[in-house]
């Protein structure tokens, strides 16, 4: 167990020596300055701009980004229905995939579009290679998306008062080439070395060591593999996932995998104190993103290594912890940290099933997604964490008196209004979304189209359990998260449908928000720092931060964990 622990606080520490270069680095590109990779990303950037008539140098405000950021996603979005709507038609389909179902078609783009990744489908038998590379591509752009909207609202947080916050095309890009790419380049090389597929073959069969013939998928995983962590994606190329032996087939690939998921969030908020020469202020970022991520890691890896108590009063020695949906080779201590890693940063790709979590671990992992302000995903983590920014300056500066400001930005009424509506969009989706299908679910509703039966068939668990798997896949799909409590049934058309439309809203809303009060604010005259004002990058207002994302998440999820996870726990015992 020690070694386990030994593993789990080495790669932990690891990233983040990792991520303070890298984020040095991610601030230079975003700054325009020099970097080892110029010559070769400079002809290669210099010619897709040539080719789609789109001027790099032209500076846009918040308005004209969100217009270039949303016709693009909605381009995405289209061909990528198109490409699974007719995949069984279409060439690079050596297993003979069939066509994926309008609906199921509808949420998987959207997913993929989105960053989420949510797979109501099965990797092997539910999309082909055709597929799988367009989807990859899609974990690339939706990645540069997040990112390029994190570097406009570093644009937007500089001294000066200005409406242009650079050009969204050329962070995009220079996102998904000098930073995304050379990094999943890496990953997938070690991968591909350590035994993960890389070719365009078709299914292999083998025969197991019990004698039985089976046919197992192959296909250029690796590289599928290596973007859906670095771009914290977590859309498994296979249908369990990072739990899959060639997915992930050791511990190495595990820590590899863990590293990468983890590096990208870590530098972006390193990046931010670089980009405008505020490491102090990026440090209490960091701090409090830390101690909250600490707060629900520690819980959750001592959960699942003291093992199950209805098993041990069972008189059954659980040496190893927890084993139920873990696999062997990775044990309950990491499998317990990548469970929180996966949902406190939204890639949502698993090592071991979420399903079969303890209860405490799955009300740690159902909170990380609630909470949604802990490093997240490529770019939007920072984004949502500056929603909690804005409130706590808001909030703080009228509880000592003092008028409330931001980098030298006065915090005025129309920001205020806009945080508050993200901050509250987040639960009312998840608890709307869980609400009516609790309802259909609690009166064995006759679903019709919705459902090929009753609402109850959609559940394999009763109680308790039954409604966190049902919370737990609209906290996953309004977090931008992509795991689930596999023990729903959700490829039907209720669920692709409800849980697209929540896909849309809790990815794009949140987007718009932090930067249309970025562009406020940058366009306010700027105001030098004085006595009366209340310092932002100091460790008491890192804890008055930390105290209104704890109030408003407790104030809004308690209710429903206290029905689900927790009641479950206390039955349990």
């Amino acid at each position: 167990m020690n070694t386990e622990l030994l593993g789990v606080i080495s790669i932990f520490i690891i990233s983040i020596v990792l991520a303070i270069p890298i984020g040095k680095y991610i601030a230079k590109v975003y700054l325009g300055d020099k970097t080892l990779l110029d010559p070769i990303f400079n002809p290669i950037e210099k010619f897709i701009f040539k080719i789609s008539g789109i001027n790099s140098t032209e500076e846009m405000n918040w308005k004209q980004h969100l217009k270039a950021l949303l016709s693009i996603n909605m381009l995405w979005f289209f061909l990528c229905f198109f490409v699974l709507l007719f995949q069984g038609s279409l060439f690079l389909n050596p297993d003979n995939n069939p066509s994926m179902s309008p609906d199921l078609a509808f949420n998987t783009a959207i997913s993929f579009v989105v960053n989420c990744n949510l797979q109501h489908y099965s990797g092997e038998s539910g999309v082909s290679y055709l597929s799988q590379m367009f989807l990859m591509f899609l974990q690339f752009v939706s990645a540069g998306v997040g990112m390029a909207s994190a570097a406009i609202i570093f644009n937007a947080m500089k001294e000066r008062t200005t409406e242009k916050l650079g050009n969204f095309y050329d962070y995009f890009l220079k996102s998904c080439t000098r930073i995304l790419l050379p990094l999943s380049v890496i990953v997938a090389t070690i991968l591909a070395f350590s035994g993960t597929p890389m070719d365009f073959d078709s299914k292999d069969s083998i025969t197991t060591l019990q004698g039985d013939h089976a046919d197992v998928s192959r296909g250029p995983a690796a590289a599928f593999v290596a973007i859906k962590h670095i771009g914290t994606n977590g859309g498994g190329f296979f249908g369990a996932n990072s739990a899959h032996p060639l997915e992930n087939p050791t511990y190495f690939t595990n820590a590899v995998e863990l590293w990468a998921q983890l590096i990208i969030p870590f530098a972006m908020i390193f990046a931010l104190g670089f980009y405008l020469k505020k490491k102090k202020l990026s440090y209490v970022i960091f701090g409090v993103m830390t101690v909250g991520f600490l707060l629900l890691v520690v819980p959750t890896v001592m959960s699942e290594m003291n093992g199950n108590p209805a098993i041990e009063k069972m008189g059954i020695a659980q040496t190893t912890g927890a084993m139920e949906g873990k696999e062997v080779r990775f044990g309950p201590a990491i499998s317990g940290f990548w469970s929180i890693a996966t949902t406190v940063i939204s890639t949502g790709s698993v090592n071991s099933m979420h399903d079969s979590s303890m209860p405490v671990s799955g009300a740690m992992e159902l909170l990380a997604m609630m909470v949604n302000a802990f490093y997240g995903g490529c770019g939007v983590g920072i984004l949502n964490f500056y929603i909690f920014i804005i409130l706590a300056v808001f909030i703080s500066g009228l509880m000592v008196g003092r008028t409330p400001e931001f980098l030298g930005k006065k915090i005025e009424a129309r920001e205020v209004k806009i945080a508050a509506f993200i901050a509250i969009l987040h639960p009312l989706l998840i608890l709307s979304g869980t609400a009516l299908a609790s309802y259909f679910a609690a009166h064995d509703t006759a679903m019709g189209y919705w459902f090929n039966g009753n609402a109850t068939g959609w559940l394999n668990n009763p109680g308790h359990h039954g409604f966190s798997e049902m919370l737990y896949e609209y906290t996953s799909s309004a977090a931008n998260n992509g795991s689930g409590f596999e023990g729903l049934g959700d490829n039907n058309p209720f669920w692709n449908i409800t849980t697209g439309i929540v896909l849309l809203l809790s990815r794009f809303i949140p987007i718009v928000g932090p930067l249309a009060i970025a562009g406020l604010l940058a366009n306010k005259k700027y105001i030098p720092e004085s006595a009366g004002t209340l310092k932002t990058d100091t460790s008491i207002f890192g804890v008055m931060v930390f105290a209104v994302i704890a109030i408003i998440a407790a104030l809004s999820f308690f209710p429903a964990l206290a029905l689900g996870p927790l009641a479950e726990y206390f039955t349990l015992k």
